[in-house]
């Protein structure tokens, strides 16, 4: 058997590339959009990718089953769960398919898969049970999705806080609960491959090792223990979810109803600094520069979003720009496609054109339109609320703005933000802080595009805590 993790560093993801090397089959279970690297690892391996497979309806990037679909690849999703989270695009198409069910079998080679419904994450989340076939028929290890996570479960409230359903959240985790119960009567032995690792949005405390026991899970995943009594379940595994992006609505949507089809990775024209100011003038388009925090409040594009080419990108970027807009990059020649792809990962695909650093840098020095953003720190913070001479706006995680925060500073997380602004305040500057000025910077930048007028705080938080006491 030939099995194979795939990991996205920026979104936590793990695919799984799974074949038999008897037949040349291979299947791939929760793939993302950009479809071809999974086909170049099965043709490395002498495969063939024939079935194309998800634990659920995802939420933080688009799947890749639709691509695999229009390739005439077979596509294998569930079909528990209620109406509402039914996977649109593929029931009565014609595509080749298979709806599963919990207790449903099927097999790529010798290769034997049991799916297992485990619901709580998503009403439709099913599990995979995997068996080495020529070896014996009992399974070896369960492809977990976002059901368990190394270290934690799937968070069970965003079908309310991403979807918008009111009132989800509570009966979700109830369900969650039933679900782990289930999991606890599983041999200890079986290995979990999950859908996440640390870094994720879709739990609060995912392990970076990528692969674990049910044995160990059972032992030491504090989610798992704390399902003794379901009431104390419930209030802890709600208790302290990070807020959802909100580009998580928007795919749920698109991964229900089925993504666009992609088809080749788009491929944006370079442009003069001036070209792209005059088309974002022209479009309504937003130029998006992945450039480092301390470059880009020296200068910048006036209106620019700043979202630098790091682990936040995706999270960043699809939080604060609309699936309409044109995209104009500044970005690195030699990282273009890497931010392109991590774009269209997330339904970003309208992406015109890009300059370089350097055309920027040589455009302000002719142009001299540039412009630059106040940065202060904590001191000067203190000093302008004193004299209530400007607002501060913390865009920490409620959790973290909870535990403790400066006296009379609002609170919105970054995330969140865009479907906030009127909570802001316009009659008076606004500071922006966060933990160390990396999540600051992006609000920052977000604010002062739509007409706020923003002082950037640069400054380690919990050091300014300690120190006053607080």
């Amino acid at each position: 058997m030939f099995f194979q993790h795939i990991f996205e560093e920026k979104l936590a993801q793990y695919a799984y590339l799974i074949g038999c090397q008897a037949t040349g089959e291979a299947i791939i279970v929760d793939p993302m959009r950009d479809i071809e690297r999974y086909k170049a690892i099965a043709e490395k391996n002498n495969l063939s990718i024939t079935a194309a497979t998800e634990t659920h309806i995802h939420a933080d990037y688009l799947s890749g089953l639709r691509e695999f679909a229009e390739d005439g690849v077979k596509i294998l999703v569930s079909d528990e769960g209620d109406a509402d989270w039914k996977y649109e695009w593929v029931i009565g198409s014609e595509y080749s398919h298979q709806l599963l069910k919990d207790g449903d079998e099927f097999a790529i080679g010798n290769i034997k898969f049991t799916v297992k419904h485990t619901p709580g994450h998503t009403p439709e989340h099913i599990s995979f049970l995997v068996a080495d076939g020529a070896a014996t028929d009992e399974p070896m290890g369960i492809l977990s999705g976002d059901f368990i996570f190394v270290g934690d479960v799937g968070r069970p409230d965003l079908l309310e806080t991403a979807a918008g359903q009111k009132g989800a959240m509570r009966e979700s985790a109830k369900v969650m609960y039933d679900s782990i119960q289930k999991f606890k009567e599983m041999p200890e032995y079986w290995q979990v491959w999950p859908g996440h690792g640390a870094g994720s949005a879709c739990g609060k405390a995912l392990g970076s090792i990528p692969e674990s026991t049910v044995g160990y899970e059972q032992r030491f995943n504090d989610s798992i223990r704390a399902a003794i009594d379901e009431q104390d379940f419930v209030e802890y595994i709600l208790d302290g979810q990070p807020e959802t992006p909100l580009y998580f609505a928007r795919m749920k949507r698109d991964n229900r109803k089925g993504p666009k089809v992609l088809g080749e990775i788009p491929k944006p024209k370079n442009l003069s600094v001036k070209e792209i100011i005059d088309k974002v003038q022209a479009s309504n388009g937003v130029t998006l520069d992945t450039r480092n925090r301390y470059e880009f409040m020296t200068g910048h594009v006036r209106g620019a979003l700043l979202s630098p080419l790091n682990k936040a990108f995706n999270t960043v970027a699809g939080s604060y720009i609309n699936e309409e807009e044109s995209i104009y990059l500044i970005v690195e020649e030699e990282k273009v496609e890497e931010a392109v792809v991590d774009l269209i990962r997330i339904g970003l695909d309208n992406i015109a054109g890009y300059a370089t650093p350097s055309q920027l840098l040589e455009f302000g020095e002719k142009d001299g339109s540039l412009i630059s953003m106040e940065t202060i720190g904590f001191e000067k913070t203190e000093e302008y609320l004193s004299k209530e001479e400007a607002h501060l706006l913390d865009v920490r995680k409620q959790s973290e703005f909870e535990e403790v925060h400066i006296p009379g500073a609002m609170n919105i997380a970054h995330t969140r933000l865009l479907d906030r602004l009127d909570e802001v305040p316009k009659d008076k500057p606004v500071m922006v802080s966060c933990r160390s000025g990396a999540r600051s910077a992006v609000a920052s930048a977000m604010l002062e595009r739509v007409g706020f007028d923003v002082k950037y705080v640069d400054d380690l938080i919990e050091e300014w805590l300690i120190s006053k006491e607080y």
